[in-house]
């Protein structure tokens, strides 16, 4: 098990298009940044801040997201994420993000991931089709 501490911190960004809106996505009717986007861009930054630091074999997967969704983003303004590693407890990793376009705050969640072995998760899956 890797020794993960609190503090880590890893933003990324992007620039919204027209195939990340609520309209694209069926979770809206309107061409602004979709919920569902944010939460991937969310979620990209936790997995960012983890990046080379989990031992070979090991990779975290989603389990939750509580997330908040403050301001509508339009097509072509970039969306910042940033996550930050609040608290470690085994193999559940906790993390404070938050989210912003050029303008203002447009996002807020806490996320859980959870540290597994991606043979046996894959294997896991993998035996659902079979």
């Amino acid at each position: 098990m890797p020794i993960l501490e609190p503090g880590l911190v890893a933003e990324i960004e992007t620039t919204a298009t027209q195939a990340d809106t609520a309209s694209a996505y069926g979770s809206g009717l309107v061409p602004v940044y979709a919920t569902p986007a944010l939460v991937g861009l969310m979620e990209g930054a936790a997995v960012r801040a983890l990046d080379g630091l989990l031992p070979e074999g090991q990779t975290t997967v989603g389990g939750r997201i509580d997330v908040r969704h403050l301001a509508a983003t339009p097509v072509g303004m970039r969306v910042r994420a940033r996550a930050e590693l609040v608290e470690v407890q085994g193999r559940r990793l906790v993390f404070a993000i938050q989210a912003w376009d050029e303008t203002e705050l447009v996002g807020e969640a806490v996320h859980e991931r959870f540290i597994v072995d991606e043979g046996k998760f894959m294997g896991k899956v993998n035996s659902k089709v079979r």
